[in-house]
């Protein structure tokens, strides 16, 4: 394989696995080597310098490219739409951020004639997933390496002491060997101290919020305007999709709202423990499923709970490209149709509470609900409704009571032994 192979495009971020990886390709395939990064919007400090390291690596050529609002818009907001949450409590940050990266990746190296892709995930994670299934269903003629399964490399300690044999600068160290990631949905946290399920996270584990301790003693109330489904407002400004998370990160960040601490469950079969960091996220996603409550009948928001979490386990199973997502889109797009309206929420030291909410097409109608005296729902309706819906459960009853008669009356029963004839 490697003598077949002439040019591969990695797809850099510059932290300790790629900043490896781009000298260990040039030196184990002896190929031409493009670094491409995505920004994501995991900030100016994750990419200053970068075009300059990835070519004192060894790249013949690198592309950053833009690509924050393709994120939040096709790929954030479907997945906020269909309420997808992974195991209950992650807002799929990663997850979300990789067959943009992957589809990209590809097109580049179609662009470049590459005839290899390249990636730094490990072999024990699910990002390894999430990259070569979108690699495979956008172009399965690349070839894939993926060197956290081929090189001799142990462990990022290995990484770090490589590194440094060859002169690259890294972030990472022995003694914080976390593995980050970080973009404009959340900021994750793996591995070091954390490996520990019984270890707190240590306080500069967090970027994006801030202790619950120092978060302001008032509450901050904010409000989101949705339009079909999509945030566009916040307390009456319209904004970007970008701007409008930015504002929200900001925001809940201060308030300390959107901290998650979780041993989940990977799909390569083994459980893992990550810390998570979605504050605008947070807000944005009890924000809809409260308008959800508002606006769609029991029957479709129930079953869009099984669609939820179906959703949810194809993004973290890196499935984005597959036509069951595709299909389940279009579902949830025509739920979708009538949420729209505005949300009121309180946010207070991590919390994050719905406190009001409305919108012009409401279901909740108060001359329906109201204890108090009304004219429009006859309460003896009731008894019929009650007498039809819960037959199957008196006909249990019946066929049950009955066979505690049959049962007494059987013990009740006293068997004489025969008399001896004399």
């Amino acid at each position: 394989m490697s003598s077949s192979i002439k040019k591969v495009v990695l797809a850099y971020s510059g932290g300790l696995d790629t900043s490896v990886i781009l000298p260990w390709l040039k030196e184990k395939y002896n190929c031409e080597v493009i670094a491409y990064a995505a920004d994501v919007g995991q900030g100016e400090t994750e990419l200053e310098g970068l075009e300059e390291k990835a070519l004192k690596s060894g790249a013949s050529k690198v592309y950053i490219e833009d690509l924050k609002r393709e994120f939040i818009e096709d790929f954030v907001f479907p997945t906020l739409k269909a309420g997808a949450m992974y195991e209950s409590k992650y807002l799929l940050g990663t997850a979300i951020a990789r067959p943009l990266i992957a589809k990209r990746q590809v097109e580049i190296a179609e662009l470049e004639g590459a005839d290899a892709l390249s990636h730094g995930a490990t072999g024990k994670g699910n990002d390894q997933v999430r990259f070569e299934l979108t690699y495979r269903a956008l172009n399965p003629d690349l070839k894939i390496i993926a060197p956290w399964r081929e090189w001799d490399l142990k462990s990022r300690d290995d990484e770090i002491d490589y590194a440094q044999k060859l002169g690259i600068s890294v972030q990472a160290t022995k003694e914080k060997p976390y593995s980050c990631d970080r973009n404009f949905w959340h900021m994750s946290f793996e591995g070091g101290k954390l490996e520990d399920p019984w270890c707190e996270p240590p306080r500069d584990t967090y970027l994006l919020t801030v202790p619950i301790e120092e978060a302001p003693d008032q509450p901050t109330y904010i409000e989101v305007y949705f339009e079909q489904g999509i945030p566009r407002k916040i307390d009456g400004q319209e904004y970007g999709p970008v701007r409008l998370v930015e504002i929200l990160n900001k925001v809940a960040g201060e308030n300390g709202v959107g901290r998650v601490d979780l041993v989940e469950n990977r799909l390569v079969g083994m459980k893992s423990r990550g810390v998570y960091e979605t504050p605008g996220g947070t807000v944005l996603y009890l924000a809809h499923r409260e308008l959800e409550y508002l606006t769609l009948d029991r029957e479709t928001l129930h079953y869009k709970d099984l669609v939820a979490q179906r959703y949810a386990e194809l993004v973290y199973y890196g499935q984005w490209f597959s036509p069951l997502r595709e299909a389940l889109d279009k579902f949830v797009d025509q739920t979708q149709q009538r949420v729209t309206g505005t949300v009121r929420l309180k946010l207070y030291k991590g919390n994050c509470i719905p406190v009001a909410r409305k919108s012009p097409y409401s279901l909740y109608r108060e001359e329906l609900a109201t204890f108090g005296q009304d004219q429009v729902y006859n309460q003896r309706d009731a008894d019929g409704f009650i007498n039809l819906f819960g037959l199957p459960l008196k006909i249990q009853g019946i066929i049950n009571k009955n066979g505690q008669r049959a049962t007494k009356k059987t013990k009740a029963v006293k068997v004489s032994a025969p008399k001896k004839k004399t």
